[in-house]
C-alpha cells in the first residue's frame, strides 16, 4: 500500500511524537540521520525541536508520509536557503523511511513527494541533499535523479577510525 504524504500538516503532540519515533528508529537501524546507534528519544528530541522552531519560523517545511494505520512512516524536511545569491534551491534534511517499510519503493515516493513539495514554492530551482558515504546512499539518490555534486573525504567521523564521505547531491527541477 502507498503512502500518503502531507506538506506542512499540524503539528500535534502525536505528530512530534511520530517524527520523534521514526528519527530514533531509523537512527537505531543504522539510518545516516545525525546519529549513531543506539540513540534514544531523548537524545534525537534536541535536534527535532530545532527543526521545529526553523518550521515555525518559516524557513523549514515538513513532509510527511503516513501509513495505511496513519502512523508517521517517512519524513523529510525541506529548508530553504538564507543566503541572498542562492534562493532558488532549497535544502533536503533528515531523509527517513522506517525500516519496517524500507524496501517497498517508498524511499522514492518520498523523494517524488519531496520535489513535487519543492516545485510548488516561487523560484525554487533544485534540491540539495548531503549524505554519508560507504552506505550506498549516493547510488540510491543517483537512481532518483540526483547528480554527485561535491564530496568532502572524511568529513563524518561516525567513530574512532571510521570516518566517511560527506556526500552533496543535486536534483534540478526545472
Amino acid at each position: 500500500m502507498a503512502l500518503t504524504f502531507t506538506l506542512d500538516p499540524a503539528v500535534t503532540p502525536g505528530l512530534r511524537d511520530g517524527v520523534l519515533d521514526l528519527w530514533t528508529d531509523v537512527s537505531n537501524a543504522g539510518g545516516a540521520v545525525g546519529f549513531v546507534p543506539p540513540v534514544t528519544r531523548e537524545a534525537v528530541r534536541p535536534e527535532l525541536v530545532r527543526h521545529l522552531v526553523q518550521m515555525a519560523e518559516g524557513r523549514t517545511h515538513l513532509l510527511v508520509g503516513r501509513d495505511e494505520t496513519g502512523e508517521v512512516a517517512a519524513t523529510a524536511f525541506l529548508t530553504f536557503n538564507t543566503h541572498r545569491l542562492m534562493t532558488h534551491w532549497l535544502w533536503l534534511y533528515t531523509v527517513m523511511v522506517h525500516p519496517r517499510h524500507q524496501g517497498r519503493g517508498y524511499g522514492r515516493d518520498l523523494l517524488t513527494a519531496a520535489a513535487d513539495a519543492a516545485r510548488t514554492f516561487d523560484g525554487i530551482d533544485a534540491i540539495r541533499l548531503t549524505c554519508r558515504g560507504g552506505q550506498g546512499l549516493e547510488r540510491f539518490y543517483a537512481s532518483c535523479g540526483y547528480k554527485e555534486v561535491g564530496r568532502v573525504p572524511d568529513a563524518i567521523r561516525v567513530a574512532p577510525g571510521d570516518d566517511r564521505d560527506d556526500v552533496t547531491m543535486l536534483l534540478p527541477l526545472t
